[in-house]
């Protein structure tokens, strides 16, 4: 878990170290506008917008290749630590036979009331005669229970079972 953390800590890092230059461009370009504007007393708002554009735009491209080989580099590392260092870990790989011993969705896979239903083939053979025809033959409807009764996760089942 702590891998992961500490990826996610780069890829902070690396949207900082891209977005900062841009930011504090556009941030000192709207100071010495601003300066300016208030020394000759022109409060026109439109003027501050085309030089930090420029500016922005200027950083960009100086600095691009830059946040680009920044971009690759946490591209490849997190390609490498998805595919070549997680699944060597134990601690975040499930066994190949886990599925072997339990069977998440077992109770609600239970065929046992859908025993006495016509097959789809009975019905296209007989299509005047109407599925759930004989009240014994319905299947009846229980609410569900007002609190949900917790299942045994698959360290306890096996204590349970006695594995």
């Amino acid at each position: 878990m702590e891998l992961l953390f500490e990826y996610l800590g780069k890829g902070f890092m690396t949207m900082l170290s891209i977005s900062m230059p841009c930011v504090l461009t556009a941030a000192a370009i709207g100071l010495v506008i601003g300066i300016l504007q208030a020394v000759t007393q022109v409060q026109e708002q439109t003027i501050v917008a085309a030089p930090k554009i420029f500016s922005v735009f200027l950083v960009i491209m100086i600095f691009g290749i830059g946040f680009a080989k920044l971009l690759v580099n946490l591209l490849q590392e997190g390609t490498a630590l998805a595919f070549n260092v997680i699944p060597k870990s134990d601690n975040y790989v499930i066994s190949s036979d886990y599925y072997r011993y339990t069977r998440p969705f077992a109770e609600e896979m239970k065929l046992d009331g859908f025993e006495n239903q016509p097959t789809v083939n009975e019905i296209m053979k007989n299509p005047g005669k109407v599925p759930f025809i004989d009240k014994n033959e319905r299947t009846k409807y229980f609410p569900a229970d007002k609190y949900p009764r917790p299942r045994p996760n698959f360290i306890e089942t096996n204590k349970i079972i006695g594995r």
